[in-house]
């Protein structure tokens, strides 16, 4: 993911700590959309304005829906490979980008 702007309602974000997504109501603007997109997963944190100008942000979760525009620029890494094994450790789906033989 290179970079992401537009507007979303709702916008829907799991805060840190948290198990469960929050469902943000009404205008929300994208501020910046970052993260990783391959075969093992995808991970995405986006940071969001409100009609206030009040500013939140977390990881993407299921249910966010375009209101106006959503511009998304995606790249490709050719020549890699970015996979999510399960990382004992973190308990967590962790990125393990590698190179392509």
């Amino acid at each position: 993911m290179l970079t992401g702007i537009g507007s979303l309602d709702p916008a829907v974000l799991r805060f840190a700590g948290n198990p469960e997504a929050t469902v943000l109501r009404g205008d929300y603007e994208i501020l910046t959309l970052a993260g990783t997109l391959g075969t093992g997963g995808v991970h995405l944190h986006m940071s969001v304005s409100d009609s206030k100008g009040q500013v939140l942000g977390g990881h993407v979760a299921a249910g966010c829906i375009v209101r106006t525009t959503a511009e998304i620029v995606i790249g490709r890494a050719d020549g890699w490979t970015f996979d999510r094994p399960h990382d004992p450790a973190t308990g967590f789906r962790e990125l393990d980008p590698r190179r392509k033989p």
